[in-house]
């Protein structure tokens, strides 16, 4: 199995395979309207504008597993990220990033980049996956990892 093998359903309701991303490099971060680091949104649709026609696409994926912080619909999660960060990088309907239901992206990503001694769980909103174009995950980043502060190695990959 390889990230390609992985498909989500889009924030609109449409499946969606990662299998349109191969030969991209790709940011895949879990996010949630009403956290303390929302305001990342900002950064990470100037790394998308930046990039993206480069080969670099970042895949957001709403969760609603921590305090709570995504409680809305999909329509309410598009509008508040358009409407607040003008959000253009492609953003999925809402899953679980850890437990018995976490979607088998996220249980693969934690597979291929375990966090802080080995831990598999994803500690909060906000933490971002990056996968080099030939789909390979090479880094986990904390929720406090700011998208200005990866940007470099995003553009070493790119």
């Amino acid at each position: 199995m390889d990230i390609y093998d992985y498909s989500a359903n889009t924030i609109e309701g449409n499946e969606k395979s990662l299998q349109e991303y191969r030969g991209k490099a790709l940011l895949i971060v879990n996010t949630a309207s009403k956290c303390g680091f929302t305001s990342q949104y900002k950064g990470l649709e100037q790394l998308y504008r930046d990039f993206k026609d480069r080969g670099f696409v970042i895949l957001g994926f709403p969760c609603n597993q921590f305090l709570n912080q995504e409680p809305g619909t999909e329509e309410e999660i598009a509008t508040f990220c358009q409407t607040n960060y003008e959000v253009s990088f492609p953003l999925f309907a809402k899953i679980d990033v850890n437990g018995d239901a976490a979607h088998p992206l996220y249980q693969y990503l934690k597979e291929q980049a375990p966090g802080l001694m080995g831990s598999r769980a994803i500690k909060w909103n906000f933490t971002k996956f990056l996968v080099d174009r030939e789909g390979r995950v090479i880094k986990r980043y904390a929720p406090q990892d700011t998208p200005e502060s990866i940007r470099r190695e995003i553009e070493a990959i790119i």
